[in-house]
């Protein structure tokens, strides 16, 4: 009897580890989300954007193999994006089952290249109260729904207060609008500031961070990681294969031609450091070791970081989808997590020296002690 025991539940942690429907809670809610997101900035026309079609057959993809969290922007494809998914979402009757995350902040009616006489309207754009009623509306039209699960401040504007966005986010739960609301692209202090003045009104607060994370971007990892544990929010990292460069598609000495990075696009050449090339290196051996690609290695390691509730994937072809998916089926030892860390660790500044045992003991009269959170 316990042996079949023991068997059930290998298996069932088997299926578990392959499945998108391994759901989590986000944050400190009651939101359940994949540990995959689905994101649909390659829906719609672009250089690198997938037709209605191919479109389509992501979605499906992605819905029928269990996944629930779907991750757009007004701004994705000029609007077409949430159009697309909108529409995809009413053809396989999933709204209820569908947890439906878009975004507000930049502002469509401008561009930075127009001539002083062609600047745009400034309240199109940005966290005021007056844009994000705007765009909020704009947003339910396009996606053909009456309500959105999580809706995003797609990026900090650095002038609208704290207070007048936390009020405005918190009015629209209120109302029904939306169900929660994150913060994308933003200091640290921001969502902390956030989190600490909803907390003691007892109003909502934001229950996600969202901001770029992976093997070679882990910067959040000094401020807004603690403060995603500390605020108990949880962590969707975007870009987690760096454009791209966590494929391995790029060649050193040789990146022109080989995919998004090497066009316009927004980190540049920013990618194709000497340390960088480094890891990418220290990836590719593991995922020999696992009969596996590299972008699987990247995203498995990603998976397993702390305060990662749900990693976000994009595809412009089913392929490349179906090879991300693979990702829930690599189980990466703990050597080869330590490996991966150290590779990508990133360089000692002040205030990690302020935890050092050596500081400890300095502090504590020769003793080491341990936080609360370190144990």
């Amino acid at each position: 009897m316990q042996l079949c025991e023991t068997t059930f539940v290998t298996i069932i942690m088997k299926v578990s580890l392959m499945s998108l429907s391994n759901y989590r809670a986000l944050g400190d809610s009651g939101l359940i989300v994949s540990p995959l997101a689905l994101g649909t900035m390659t829906f719609g026309p672009g250089s690198w954007g997938a037709n209605q079609d191919e479109s389509r057959a992501i979605f499906r993809k992605y819905a029928e193999a269990g996944g629930n969290f779907i991750d757009t922007a007004d701004i994705y494809s000029g609007g077409v994006s949430e159009e697309l998914t909108g529409e995809f979402i009413a053809e396989m009757n999933l709204r209820d089952q569908i947890v439906l995350a878009t975004k507000f902040g930049f502002n469509s009616s401008s561009s930075p290249l127009q001539t002083d006489r062609a600047k745009g309207n400034p309240n199109a754009g940005g966290a005021g109260s007056k844009n994000i009623h705007r765009a909020l509306e704009g947003s339910l039209k396009r996606l053909k729904t009456d309500y959105i699960d999580l809706y995003w401040m797609h990026i900090w504007d650095g002038v609208t207060p704290v207070e007048e966005i936390l009020q405005t986010l918190q009015d629209l739960v209120r109302s029904g609008k939306i169900r929660y609301f994150g913060f994308s692209d933003m200091p640290a202090w921001v969502a902390m500031k956030a989190a600490t003045l909803a907390s003691e009104r007892g109003r909502p607060k934001p229950i996600a961070m969202q901001l770029e994370y992976s093997l070679v971007a882990r910067t959040i990892e000094r401020e807004h990681s603690p403060v995603a544990r500390e605020a108990k929010m949880g962590l969707i990292p975007w870009s987690p294969l760096a454009g791209g460069f966590l494929t391995g598609k790029y060649k050193k000495g040789n990146t022109a031609d080989s995919g998004r990075l090497s066009g316009a696009n927004p980190f540049g050449d920013s990618k194709f450091t000497e340390k960088n090339w480094q890891i990418l290196e220290v990836v590719r051996e593991i995922a020999a070791q696992n009969d596996c690609s590299i972008s699987q290695v990247s995203l498995s390691w990603l998976m397993s970081q702390p305060g990662v509730t749900s990693t976000l994937i994009g595809a412009s072809k089913l392929s490349q989808l179906q090879d991300n998916l693979g990702a829930l089926e690599v189980a990466l030892t703990d050597d080869q997590k330590n490996k991966l860390s150290s590779a990508s660790a990133l360089q000692p500044e002040f205030s990690d020296a302020l935890t050092t045992p050596f500081i400890r003991q300095l502090l504590y009269g020769g003793h080491s002690v341990k936080a609360w959170s370190e144990r």
